[in-house]
This record gives C-alpha cells, sequence and structure tokens, in this order.
C-alpha cells in the first residue's frame, strides 16, 4: 500500500508478489508495537503516534490510515501465535 501511495506499486507487484505468512506478521508487529527510540507501544498507539509524527496530509499518514486493518491483524495473528508458544519444560 506505501508503494502504490508512492507511486510505485505496479512495479514492485510485477517484481516481488505480495508474501503473507507468519514471517510478514512478525515484522509487522516488531514494527507496530516498537516506537522510534525503541519504546514499546500497543499497535493503536503506535499508528497514533506515526499519525501525529507526520501530520495529516503526509503519505506516510495516508499509507497507516489505509493499512491499519491488516496492521493491526497482523499483530493479533503475531500475539496469538506467541501466546501459544510458550516454552515446554523438556
Amino acid at each position: 500500500m506505501e508503494a502504490e501511495e508512492r507511486g510505485l506499486g505496479d512495479v514492485l507487484a510485477a517484481e516481488f508478489p505480495r508474501e503473507e505468512t507468519p514471517v510478514t506478521d512478525a515484522l509487522c508487529f516488531s514494527d507496530m508495537t516498537t516506537g522510534p527510540d525503541g519504546q514499546d507501544f500497543e499497535v493503536l498507539e503506535r499508528l497514533a503516534e506515526i499519525r501525529s509524527r507526520y501530520g495529516p496530509e503526509h503519505l506516510v499518514t495516508r499509507f497507516i490510515c489505509r493499512a491499519e486493518p491488516e496492521m493491526v491483524a497482523a499483530v493479533q495473528r503475531t500475539q496469538r501465535r506467541l501466546s501459544g508458544s510458550v516454552a515446554q519444560p523438556m
């Protein structure tokens, strides 16, 4: 979606197929739960922080608004995966 906002959607889609895997979700989780100075955030707080930092008309804000449902879903999927991966005693 950000590539589309930048006018590169078709070019990048032709070269790089969209990946929808747990790894993609984990990367989104990492980005959407960590602030610019390494602080911990809940996903909705992080999205608000990004909007605040860039302002309402910025390309990044437009992308974040479009991508919010997918980003929140990726974070939630990763949280579910992490909660199910508690180390078992040997």
